[in-house]
C-alpha cells in the first residue's frame, strides 16, 4: 500500500476547507472564514480571486490574527465557495455591499464596530459599504482614483472571460485577467456576469461624504488603480500609502502594505 506524507499546513488547510462555514443572504449562499480573537477586521477579497488566494495564501489572516485581530472574510458572490450567479444586476455593488452587511448581522457585528479592508473591487465593495454604513475604519487596497473615473473595460474582460481559450484573448487587460481566473479555477461564465454588473463609480461629491476613518494603498507601479492621493485629497479623514515598486497583482501580500495596515488599525480613533 502507498503511504503519502502531508505537511501540518497542508492538514490544516484540508480540514478549513471541508468545515468552511456559509451562511444564506436570501436565497445566495456565501462561504466565510472566522479566525482569531479581538476586534474584528473583515476582508473582501477582489475581482476573479478569492477568500485564501487574496488573504490567507498572501499571509493577511496570520498577520492580522497575530496583531490581535478577528479576521472574517468571504467569498463573493459568484467566486470561490460562494453561488455562482449568471446575471450581471445580481452583482451591483451595493448588493455585495449588502452581502457584507448581511454577514456580520449573522455573526452578531455591527458594521460601525468593524473595520473593513477591501482589495480592488472588494476596494469598491469597501467605499460603497462605508458610505452607507461607516465603519470603525475603511482600507482600500489597488483602488484610487479609479473609484471615481472607473477601471478598465469591462466588456472587454468579460470577452476575454467568454472566449473559447485563453490563447485566443488578443486584449492585455483581458489576458491578465482571463489567466489570472483559470488560476483560481473560477466560474469563467460568472465572472463575466459580475465584471458586467458590478463596476460603479463614486462622484467626487459621494466619496467626500465617507465619514470613516480611511487608508487608500495602491503600489507604484499598479496600471489600474489610479492616484491614491489624489482619492485620500477627496476624502474627508483619508490617507495615501504608496507600495513600492509593486503592481496591481503583486502589491496584495507586499509587507509595506501589511505594515501600514497594522500602523493604521493602531493609531486609527
Amino acid at each position: 500500500m502507498a503511504r503519502y506524507w502531508y505537511s501540518p499546513l497542508t492538514i490544516r488547510r484540508y480540514h478549513q476547507s471541508i468545515q468552511m462555514p456559509i451562511f444564506h443572504h436570501g436565497s445566495v449562499a456565501l462561504a466565510y472564514l472566522d479566525e482569531g480573537e479581538g476586534e474584528p477586521v473583515v476582508l473582501i477579497h477582489g475581482f476573479a480571486s478569492n477568500k485564501e488566494v487574496n488573504w490567507v495564501h498572501p499571509g493577511w489572516v496570520t498577520t492580522l490574527t497575530r496583531a490581535g485581530r478577528r479576521v472574517i472574510a468571504l467569498d463573493n458572490r459568484g467566486h470561490g465557495a460562494s453561488s455562482k450567479l449568471y446575471d450581471p444586476d445580481a452583482y451591483h455593488t451595493a448588493i455585495m455591499a449588502a452581502d457584507v452587511r448581511a454577514l456580520l448581522d449573522h455573526l452578531g457585528i455591527a458594521v460601525a464596530r468593524a473595520d473593513i479592508m477591501g482589495y480592488s473591487m472588494g476596494a469598491r465593495i469597501t467605499a460603497v459599504l462605508a458610505l452607507a454604513h461607516p465603519p470603525r475604519a475603511a482600507i482600500l487596497g489597488g483602488l484610487g482614483m479609479g473609484l471615481v473615473n472607473g477601471v478598465g473595460s469591462p466588456e472587454t474582460i468579460a470577452a476575454a472571460l467568454e472566449a473559447p481559450s485563453a490563447a485566443e484573448v488578443r486584449d492585455v487587460q483581458g489576458a491578465m485577467f482571463r489567466a489570472f481566473a483559470e488560476q483560481t479555477k473560477s466560474d469563467l461564465k460568472a465572472l463575466a456576469a459580475c465584471i458586467r454588473g458590478a463596476r460603479e463609480t463614486l462622484t467626487p461629491e459621494a466619496v467626500g461624504r465617507i465619514a470613516a476613518p480611511m487608508l487608500i494603498a495602491v503600489g507604484t507601479k499598479d496600471p489600474i488603480a489610479g492616484s491614491a492621493h489624489a482619492l485620500a485629497a477627496l476624502i474627508p479623514h483619508a490617507q495615501a500609502l504608496d507600495i513600492p515598486d509593486r503592481d496591481h497583482m503583486l502589491a496584495v501580500g507586499d509587507r509595506v502594505f501589511k505594515a501600514g495596515v497594522l500602523a493604521f488599525l493602531k493609531a486609527r480613533p
